[in-house]
């Protein structure tokens, strides 16, 4: 088949969506497909710009390409997922979060505007017309599944993917301190983590890989540090390879995730594919789906006092940590997660 993976793109911005993509193409062209990416550039601000990009979608004509018959097209981001075709399939990412559940959160921006209300019900118009003319439906997770029901009344079938390289993962000696490998943007939480240090009972530190988003935002980060007196217990490590991101994983004593409300989350399932226990919060969405409470890592309230206790405890029971990593990776194998299994779907 000739398939169109049809997705957005901020410019200067690569993260787990881009990833995505990318792997799905890769899986599809291994499967014998020609599979390619269209990459819709994408601007929220100021927010009129999101009903012009929505319009930029409707007018893209995606049947064929030099004369040639395009067989299938597979929406993964809003507004891409709006671009009509015959046949077209949907594996959403996540929608656009401004207008659902980050609506009334402090991280989300959309409220904040005079035009807010107006361009959120445009984007849900939207989402409920043009979603429904897909032929299937799938979801990144069954997070992404549950807001798509929740507020959209739109079902879907959750369909979970393999990280990047999943079979370079390993597992090694746990001698680095806890590893927060992520994009350093406020819905992570990097935040959450720092106020936690300070809250304690044992020296532990932590390692925060990934670049930032907003420059801001990190300014904070280093400052807040500074000033609860833990500046000392944290390395900042930027943007790392991907070779030395595996054998942070593999050294680490444990993996820090506690994102808000997250669509899927790599870091989860990387954790567990090195066999490292993962902490994170009740309310961080995807990696509750993988995550189970004292058995493959800690399920922490979203307060400093309390990841602060999980951290501790890894940081105390070294033995503790290393028997939660195991289980992670058996619980990884038995869910026999693969890129087969999502191209035979994607294309049946």
């Amino acid at each position: 088949m000739r398939i169109l993976i049809a997705t957005t793109q901020v410019p200067f911005v690569r993260g787990g969506a881009e990833i995505h993509a990318e792997g799905l193409r890769n899986a599809l062209c291994q499967a014998g497909h020609a599979a390619e990416i269209v990459a819709i550039p994408f601007k929220w601000y100021p927010p009129e710009r999101i009903p012009e990009h929505i319009l930029a979608c409707r007018l893209l004509d995606l049947s064929e390409s030099c004369g040639m018959r395009v067989d299938r097209v597979i929406g993964l981001r809003f507004p891409a997922y709006c671009i009509p075709h015959p046949n077209k399939l949907l594996w959403i990412l996540h929608q656009y979060r401004a207008a659902y559940d980050l609506w009334d959160s402090p991280l989300g921006d959309l409220i904040h505007f005079p035009n807010g209300q107006q361009i959120r019900e445009v984007i849900h118009h939207a989402d409920r017309r043009y979603i429904a003319e897909a032929q299937a439906i799938y979801a990144n997770s069954g997070n992404v599944s549950q807001r798509l029901k929740h507020y959209c009344g739109i079902d879907s079938t959750p369909l979970y993917h393999p990280p990047q390289h999943a079979e370079c993962f390993y597992s090694g000696e746990a001698h680095n301190p806890l590893f927060f490998p992520s994009r350093i943007n406020r819905t992570k939480r990097q935040d959450l983590v720092i106020e936690a240090l300070a809250h304690t009972q044992e020296a532990v530190r932590v390692q925060f890989a990934g670049m930032a988003d907003d420059a801001g935002y990190e300014r904070e980060l280093r400052e807040t540090a500074r000033r609860l007196g833990v500046g000392e217990r944290i390395e900042w490590l930027g943007e790392i390879s991907e070779e030395e991101k595996r054998d942070r994983y593999a050294h680490a004593l444990g993996v820090l995730y506690p994102p808000l409300d997250e669509d899927y989350g790599y870091v989860t399932l990387e954790a567990m594919l090195s066999a490292r226990p993962v902490i994170t919060c009740t309310d961080s969405g995807g990696p509750l789906e993988f995550i189970r409470d004292g058995e493959n890592g800690r399920v922490a309230a979203p307060t400093p006092q309390a990841l602060a206790q999980a951290m501790d405890e890894l940081w105390q029971d070294r033995a503790l940590a290393w028997r939660w990593g195991e289980a992670g990776r058996e619980d990884y194998a038995a869910r026999r997660i693969s890129w087969q299994t999502v191209v035979s779907t994607l294309t049946q």
